[in-house]
Formats: C-alpha cells, sequence, structure tokens
C-alpha cells in the first residue's frame, strides 16, 4: 500500500519518505535518491516513482537530512551522510520489505547512489539520470561564495529559492570522493539517462560515467528534455526506459506464475512473486489477493481471516436480501461490521468448552428502511441461517491429499 513512512537517517533524525506501491504483485524493489536540494515529492522522482509502479516496481523515494519533510540540520550534512542515508533507506526496506534491486539516482543523487551501491549488495542495475561524474561538480552552483567557505568555514548560498548553509566540511568530503573507481568498479549493471539540452549538468558527464564504467552499461538520450524534467512526457518516458530496461536485471530466475482462472466451483490459490506470503486468488473467472499484515507480511491484500469474515458478511447481506425480496419486505440496504478474535472460554457462555480458547466473530448487522420492529426480527433471525454462518456452526470435515 502506497503511503508515508519514517525511517532513522545517518545523523539519528527521523527521514521523511514515501513508499509508491503498484496494485498488483511487486515484481522489484527500487530505491530513488533525488537531487542536492530537491526533495522526494520533486517532478521527477514523483512521477518517475508513480510511473514505475505500472510496471510492478515498488519505489520507496524520501527527503535527505535535513530536505523537505525530513528533520536534521542540512548545513552539517555532506556527500558522504547523503550515501549513509541511502544506505538507511535500503536497510529499512530490507526490514520492512525486500533490499531494494535497482538504485535510481537523479543530480547528485545519481552519484550517490553510484556511491552507495558497494554497501548495498542486493543491487543488480544502477540507473543516473542528469547525473554528474564527479560530485565536486555540484559546487558551481555556489561558486561565486567559495572562497567566503573557505575563509570563513561557512556561507549562506540561495538555491532554487530556498537559502542553505554550505561548510568548508562538505567541500572537503565532496573533493575527497573516490568517484572514479566506484563507477569502474561498480559490479552492477548501469543505465545513464541524460539529457544533451541538461542546462545544470552537461552531457559530457555522462560520456566520462559511460566510458569510466564496464559492461553491462547502456546509455539513453533524454531529448530535448530539461534537467528536472519537468515535462510529464519526459518523465514518463524516463519511467518506461527504466522499467523496460531493468527487467532484464530483476526478474526473478523461476517466477511464479500465478493462476489467471479456475474452473466454476472451485478456488485456486497459489504463491506469487509480489512478497513472501502473498496469494494470488482464482475463483472461477475472478481474481482475488490475500497476504499477512505487516510486520509480517506486505499487507498487499486481505487477511485469510479478513477473506472468511468478507465471507460470512457477503453471505449474510445476500441472505437478507434475499428473503427481504421473497416476503416483499421494504428493505433498503443492509451494512455488516465483523471482527474476530480469540477469547478465553471461560468469557462464552453459550459454548461446550470451559477451557483454553475459542475463536469469537463479532458480527453488527445494520438494517435500513421502513421497516417495523417485527420485520427487523425476523430478518436478524435469518441472519443467523446463512449458509456461511451454518457452515462454521456444522462439523466440517476437510479432506487432504497431494495433488
Amino acid at each position: 500500500m502506497s503511503g508515508a513512512i519514517t525511517f532513522t537517517g545517518s545523523t539519528g533524525s527521523p527521514l521523511a519518505g514515501h513508499l509508491d506501491m503498484p496494485d498488483g504483485p511487486v515484481q522489484a524493489w527500487a530505491l530513488f535518491g533525488h537531487c542536492f536540494t530537491c526533495g522526494k515529492d520533486i517532478v521527477a522522482a514523483s512521477r518517475i516513482a508513480r510511473a514505475l509502479t505500472e510496471f510492478g516496481i515498488a519505489v520507496l523515494r524520501f527527503d535527505f537530512t535535513g530536505i523537505g519533510q525530513s528533520e536534521g540540520d542540512f548545513s552539517h550534512t555532506t556527500f558522504t551522510s547523503k550515501i549513509k542515508d541511502l544506505v538507511a533507506a535500503a536497510d529499512f526496506l530490507r526490514e520492512n520489505h525486500e533490499a531494494p534491486t535497482i538504485l535510481i539516482g537523479h543530480s547528485l543523487g545519481g552519484a550517490a547512489v553510484i556511491a552507495a551501491r558497494s554497501e548495498i549488495p542486493e543491487t543488480k542495475a544502477v540507473v543516473t539520470i542528469g547525473a554528474p561524474a564527479d560530485p565536486v561538480h555540484v559546487t558551481h552552483l555556489f561558486s561565486d561564495l567559495r572562497d567566503v567557505i573557505e575563509a570563513q568555514g561557512c556561507a549562506t548560498v540561495s538555491l532554487a529559492g530556498r537559502d542553505f548553509d554550505i561548510r568548508r566540511e562538505f567541500l572537503d568530503d565532496i573533493a575527497a570522493q573516490p568517484q572514479r573507481e566506484r563507477i569502474e568498479t561498480l559490479d552492477a549493471a548501469l543505465l545513464i539517462l541524460h539529457s544533451p539540452t541538461d542546462e545544470l549538468v552537461g552531457v559530457d558527464n555522462a560520456r566520462d560515467i559511460y566510458l569510466a564504467a564496464r559492461h553491462p552499461k547502456s546509455f539513453v538520450s533524454l531529448d530535448g528534455a530539461d534537467h528536472l524534467l519537468t515535462d510529464l512526457r519526459d518523465a514518463a518516458y524516463t519511467a518506461n526506459i527504466i522499467a523496460a530496461w531493468s527487467a532484464r536485471y530483476t526478474r526473478p530466475a523461476e517466477a511464479k506464475k500465478p493462476v489467471e482462472t479456475a474452473p466454476e466451483g472451485t478456488v485456486i490459490v497459489a504463491e506469487t512473486d509480489g512478497g513472501l506470503y502473498a496469494q494470488h486468488i482464482a475463483a472461477g473467472r475472478h481474481i482475488l489477493r490475500a497476504d499477512e499484515p505487516r510486520p509480517v507480511g506486505d499487507d498487499s491484500g486481505p487477511s485469510p481471516y479478513d477473506l472468511l469474515l468478507a465471507s460470512l458478511g457477503a453471505c449474510t447481506s445476500m441472505t437478507l436480501r434475499m428473503y427481504a425480496k421473497r416476503k416483499r419486505l421494504p428493505l433498503d440496504g443492509v451494512h455488516v461490521a465483523l471482527k474476530h478474535k480469540r477469547v478465553h472460554a471461560k468469557d462464552c457462555a453459550d459454548v461446550a468448552a470451559k477451557s483454553g480458547f475459542v475463536d469469537q466473530i463479532d458480527r453488527v448487522i445494520t438494517i435500513s428502511g421502513d421497516l417495523d420492529d417485527q420485520q427487523r426480527a425476523d430478518l436478524m433471525k435469518i441472519a443467523d441461517r446463512c449458509p456461511v454462518h451454518r457452515t462454521l456452526h456444522s462439523e466440517i470435515h476437510v479432506t487432504t491429499r497431494q495433488a
């Protein structure tokens, strides 16, 4: 399920992220690093992430320390701390979902994902978008204040309409990065996306990255795009290229192919590649999904007990509707709310067991319509006679055999 998340960054501060999830099974997990002073919600990041979900790729994008909604002091961050923030984000995915196999970086974020690759061993593919060959390139944004920073230790620079404090430590750290060596020893497939008309990071940077990298490597020109990919068409094109290219490096060796349909009257359940416990359910021509809730599973579908409650609730509502139709009752609507829990047997007066635990389903039925008290009472009695209710209360015999 897509939504906001929070995890601890390299400096110990909470970092704000957003997880974009596909509607169906997850084919791969990706981590997105944005540009120097941008945030996770910049057009390029948000549009590319959402587009990638259409290809089954889940994407975590987040604000680096001191940027956007993330806490921490930006002035005390360095290029090294950005690398560590990426590693912390990968750790979050590994602990709560799966480790990312795709690293995507835009502008300085592209240099950062190249640097972080060695600390995220599961990485199979790295994508850079408008990235500098050397992270020191970013200093051209405040070159007129570089002498002031060197002399005074800090200076306030205006970038993209906002003021940022840049310290000498940042300059020292970024100048000491062995970026060319990292590119040469990347040990992952590399896709370089760059616009020949990029006004902030020249396309020569893409050439330098490509020449330094080893195969497999690819270069795609984002002809006519600006650095921030502000045109929706450019962002969509970039996402399509990333999804198509990365499939070669992220497709499971033995992909589980879910059954699309099942014979009438038969329900087929099969594991999918969407998570450790994710299940594909085919009931005739109808396709459903089941999963365990977090933190055990990925919560990509209802749990088995959710489906059980749904079955009882649906059967209850249908039974009341059938009865009302047959009796010509003015029933306007039925609403059924159900919960399942395990309770002490001694707390249930109407069960045979007097020790241990029993399963209890609480069912609350709301009946609307111009009905008198007797009609409402009759409908409530009928609820307990719905087929699924009677099955749950009857002796059930399940036969199991190996196919």
